[in-house]
């Protein structure tokens, strides 16, 4: 643990071992914190805070490139021990560290360049402004898919805007967070940067009930949301959540199947399925719904499997044993009623150690099947024909969900009814999964209304306060006494 501004044991008195996905082997172990430690790292989080929120912004957008360039400086050893404990491949790591620092030099500026706004007063005698305020000490409950790009998310708007923090790190993944505060976060000031790694009842949990924490930020499932919302509710605390996804992709008539088949792979397979953003139903026009689902099963039964070290590795393991037999569950729930694999969603016997899951591709499949209305999080691809655009709309929106949504077309009179209609936090256009760092990502309906990137994502970690100035401060002619208005 990682606790005002020294690495600590704190008060556990057992351990987590940390495993690697691709070869079952311990990496490491790292303390399994309490309570207590919590209580511990938010006292020195709201001590900090007193500081922390009075140092110039833009001294902090100093410190904040300087996280950016030692993360960068350490870039190859973080890629190596993210793909060995969380097992994405070595190429999708390269991605998620250039995102890790780049976040803290695009919110290092932001955070300098407003922190409110003049409004027209009411009389000329008055002044009238807007100031955006940290909260004090923000919880960060991180998971574990990419340990490090959604923990920049969150950590680097919430430092910019003048909040402290107490991370809480998924349990699977806590080893490249706790480096990133030995080689990145050692020159800011004790207090301001907290980790407490542990299980989220033991550790979690108190960090969401802790009165002296107002703000939750946390990504993970929409039933760990709700639980964190059942916490927090009574304290009426700010609650920022990415909850779960079940995003649709929409193929329409006039596209180059080869291009959308390779788009398709990727949107759903990379880190092998297990992103929130994943496309996890296919729906293609039935002029090309024979020749595009034969064609992608081709094209997911050329790539490789294997450890995510090796370069040759094109899909990895799964993160656990439990998450891949969930998986393997909604698969043959969907054989069972009628569905038909066309390529993987077994386990392959070359790699016998690991959690590893053969992508696949399914037809005949229907909106009654689990495997189409609740969240995947694995290397699946369902894939259904539609008749019309309507059809196609009216498909996307059947879901709880509302994360992302992707069409590959270049019909602009499509395009345009696409983004118009379907809801979802972020629309892509033949080019699914690719984010912006000025452009908002979150999601609607019940994936929750949190925004992060862009000047949103810095937004919300303040809090707004108007104030009214009336500079000259005489006596009003509209205060009491009524009756001696009445009077006159």
């Amino acid at each position: 643990m990682f606790i005002n501004g020294r690495f600590t044991t704190g008060a556990a008195r057992e351990t987590i071992s940390v495993i690697n996905p691709a070869t079952e082997e311990i990496l490491d172990e790292v303390p399994r914190g309490t309570a207590e430690d919590i209580n511990t790292a938010v006292t020195a989080a709201k001590t900090a805070f007193a500081t922390w929120k009075r140092i110039p912004a833009w001294e902090r957008a100093g410190m904040l490139h300087e996280v950016a360039n030692k993360i960068q400086a350490h870039a190859a050893e973080l890629i190596r021990l993210l793909t060995q404990e969380e097992g994405k491949p070595f190429v999708e790591n390269e991605e998620e560290v250039f995102w890790t620092y780049d976040t803290f030099h695009y919110y290092a500026e932001l955070g300098r360049h407003e922190r409110g706004r003049f409004i027209p007063p009411g009389d000329p005698d008055q002044i009238n402004f807007v100031i955006k305020e940290p909260y004090g000490v923000v919880g960060c409950i991180v998971p574990w898919n990419y340990p490090l790009l959604l923990l920049a998310w969150k950590l680097a708007p919430a430092l910019a805007a003048g909040n402290t923090v107490v991370i809480k790190p998924s349990e699977y993944t806590p080893l490249t967070t706790l480096r990133l505060a030995a080689v990145a976060f050692d020159h800011l000031p004790p207090g301001v940067v907290n980790i407490v790694t542990g299980y989220g009842p033991e550790t979690g949990e108190p960090l969401v009930r802790h009165p002296d924490v107002p703000m939750i930020a946390f990504t993970g499932s929409v039933a760990t949301g709700q639980r964190i919302a059942s916490l927090a509710a009574p304290m009426m605390k700010k609650l920022h959540f990415e909850l779960g996804g079940k995003d649709p992709m929409v193929i329409a008539p006039d596209v180059v199947v080869e291009t959308a088949v390779a788009g398709v792979a990727y949107a759903g397979l990379i880190n092998a399925g297990q992103v929130c953003t994943s496309t996890e139903r296919v729906y293609v026009h039935e002029s090309l719904y024979g020749r595009f689902s034969e064609e992608l099963a081709d094209f997911v039964g050329s790539l490789r499997l294997g450890n995510g070290l090796d370069p040759q590795t094109d899909v990895g393991p799964m993160l656990r044993n439990h998450f891949r037999e969930k998986v393997e569950g909604q698969i043959a729930e969907a054989v069972n009623s009628g569905a038909q694999v066309l390529v993987g969603g077994k386990r392959p016997s070359y790699l016998p150690h690991g959690f590893f899951l053969e992508p696949a591709v399914l037809i005949n499949v229907n909106h009654d099947m689990t495997i189409m209305r609740e969240e995947t999080f694995g290397p699946v691809l369902p894939i259904m024909p539609y008749r019309d655009f309507d059809e196609a709309i009216q498909l996307a929106n059947d879901t709880q969900f509302g994360l992302g949504a992707s069409l590959m077309t270049h019909d602009a009179r499509l395009v345009k009814r696409f983004f118009e209609e379907v809801k979802a936090g972020t629309i892509w256009i033949n080019d699914p999964l690719t984010d912006n760092f000025a452009g908002p990502f979150g999601g609607m309906k019940m994936t929750g209304g949190g925004r992060e990137l862009g000047q949103e994502g810095l937004d919300e970690f303040y809090e707004v306060k108007h104030v009214h100035w009336d500079v000259e401060g005489k006596r009003k002619p509209y205060w009491y006494p009524y009756g001696q208005k009445t009077a006159e």
